[in-house]
């Protein structure tokens, strides 16, 4: 019934909105694996099927590498690491690495959720696909900043759902995040100066000369996208293929001196805020135009739409239904909009049953624990963030101002960085462009509620040789959001090297209220420096 959310349905709607899958950690990963004495020596890798029965079908392995590149006879450190192999072996042409984006994504369990979906059989039967957990990450050696799963646990409940709203929220969100940054001063101070960018790019690198690829074929989606950035200019005569999508600014990401007070947040710099107030903008436009059974929440046109969302975000602060807050519905509206299908219609569902003041089911607890701290861990070590706490309740009003409701969200998402106790040792602030082997492919959709199109444009500006295929549609990534127009070209690109015409624009293959069809090529999936957390 229009206005109605199953348990089922919320459910997935969430996972398919989060950055990382439903079933990310679980308890028994919660432990951080140990920095080893010792060289890095290895130069291939030991692939063995993989025990976990999510994994089935996969080969699995662990790679050391040196804790800190500049001093490769020290500690190291491990990576697991993941791949399905080339499914027409007489085809095969080399590996192609994958990022689920993040900071924070883990590899060896979106890989096995997304490979048959998500890659287009061209390129599944021609390269070994390989992903694997960047290093401070999950099955990898971790940060970890609590002493185990139930006191995470607690620390995640004691923080208001979504972002603070309010002098009290306010205060308990500042207590909370000096709580954070002393448990990971305290258990992951020596790793965490050595979980950035520039040190996974190495990594990266390491891990394709394992695999014996003369040069780097990558697909990068989300923060992804950074990393493929400072992998094309770390190492820019090992670029074959990379594939760029839902594009961070690297210049908005990076540039800033750590020990200097920023005027914005790193969100802000992107303009994320701006991505998400455009596409909340088009979801209601759309809505309105649509009938009540395709979109539960339409007033019958734009117009009436966008001003009963207008009243309902007014009566929130006021009037939770339950536990579903402002911040709370600020958030969840946020992650569902990361993909068209079926998240904007339970976008939709979502509103119309607060509107009608019954409180939806909650979502299920936060898939990126335990090891929520791991995108602080990087971001924070990297990124400028101001350390001044009052700048953030002035940077609400002024995000706010420009962005809608969503502008606080993206504030609010980087404060723990005022307070972080790490700051990389090799982080990477450019240049950013550096003449690459082969041309890079950038693609974004012009509506993305994350990685602005805007930003898409940035990297394309920044990097050397890079060409931009805009994806006319909606959503956080263009591959995450079927497009078998942007598959075709993707998969030309891997294979022969050709790019699309300057200027060429794809369509997605099903339109937002639309039953959604089978494309045979995508499935939902996430990324995003703009990680969608579980608000509880």
């Amino acid at each position: 019934m229009p206005g109605q959310i199953s348990r089922r349905r919320s459910r997935l709607a969430w996972c398919a909105a989060l950055v990382l899958p439903c079933a990310l950690f679980t308890p028994a990963a919660a432990a951080p694996q140990a920095v080893h004495g010792g060289a890095a020596g290895a130069s291939a890798l030991d692939w063995r099927p993989c025990e976990d029965p999510a994994q089935r079908g996969f080969e699995c392995a662990t790679f050391d590498v040196p804790l800190d590149h500049s001093r490769p006879a020290g500690d190291t450190i491990q990576l697991a690491v993941i791949r399905h192999k080339a499914t027409n072996p007489s085809a095969r042409t080399g590996s192609l690495f994958f990022n689920p984006g993040g900071p924070g994504g883990s590899g060896t369990v979106s890989l096995p959720q997304w490979y048959e979906r998500f890659f287009p059989a061209e390129l599944r039967e021609r390269f070994d696909v390989v992903s694997w957990d960047p290093r401070g990450v999950g099955r990898s050696t971790a940060v970890r900043c609590f002493a185990d799963a139930e006191e995470a646990t607690a620390w995640w409940d004691r923080q208001p759902a979504g972002f603070p709203v309010g002098e009290k929220e306010r205060k308990a969100w500042f207590a909370g995040r000096a709580e954070l940054a002393e448990g990971c001063r305290k258990r992951a101070s020596k790793l965490m100066p050595y979980v950035s960018t520039a040190d996974t790019a190495r990594d990266l690198d390491r891990l394709r000369e394992a695999v014996g690829d003369r040069q780097l074929s990558y697909w990068g989606v989300s923060y992804g996208t950074f990393l493929g950035a400072v992998y094309a200019n770390l190492f820019p005569g090992k670029v074959g293929g990379l594939l760029l999508d839902g594009n961070v600014d690297p210049r908005g990401y990076a540039d800033g001196a750590m020990d200097s007070e920023p005027s914005q947040t790193t969100s802000l710099r992107m303009g994320s805020d701006l991505g998400s107030a455009d596409t909340v903008g088009k979801f209601l436009e759309l809505c309105g135009q649509a009938p009540v059974s395709q979109c539960a929440f339409s007033a019958g046109s734009a117009e009436a739409t966008r001003a009963k969302f207008a009243a309902l975000m007014r009566r929130l602060p006021g009037e939770p239904v339950g536990k579903w807050t402002y911040g709370r519905t600020v958030e969840a509206l946020r992650s569902y909009l990361y993909f068209v299908h079926p998240g904007w219609t339970g976008a939709a569902e979502m509103l119309q049953q607060l509107w009608q003041g019954s409180a939806p089911p909650l979502p299920p607890p936060s898939p990126n624990y335990p090891g929520f701290e791991q995108e602080a861990a990087v971001v924070c070590s990297e990124s400028p963030n101001p350390r001044r706490l009052s700048r953030y309740a002035e940077l609400d009003a002024f995000s706010a101002e420009r962005a809608g409701d969503l502008g606080h969200r993206w504030v609010w998402d980087y404060e723990w960085c005022a307070q972080w106790p790490a700051t990389a040792a090799h982080r990477y602030t450019g240049p950013w462009n550096r003449p690459t082997a082969h041309p890079v492919l950038v693609v974004n959709p012009t509506y993305d509620p994350s990685t602005s199109y805007q930003a898409a444009q940035a990297m394309t500006g920044a990097l050397a040789d890079a060409r931009l295929l805009t994806l006319d549609g909606y959503g956080h990534t263009a591959l995450l959001n079927p497009s078998t127009c942007v598959n075709r070209y993707a998969v030309r690109y891997f294979t022969t090297g050709a790019l699309p015409p300057a200027g060429a624009s794809c369509r997605q293959d099903t339109p937002p209220f639309a039953p959604a069809r089978p494309t045979g090529g995508i499935a939902t999936g996430g990324g995003g420096l703009a990680k969608a957390r579980g608000t509880r």
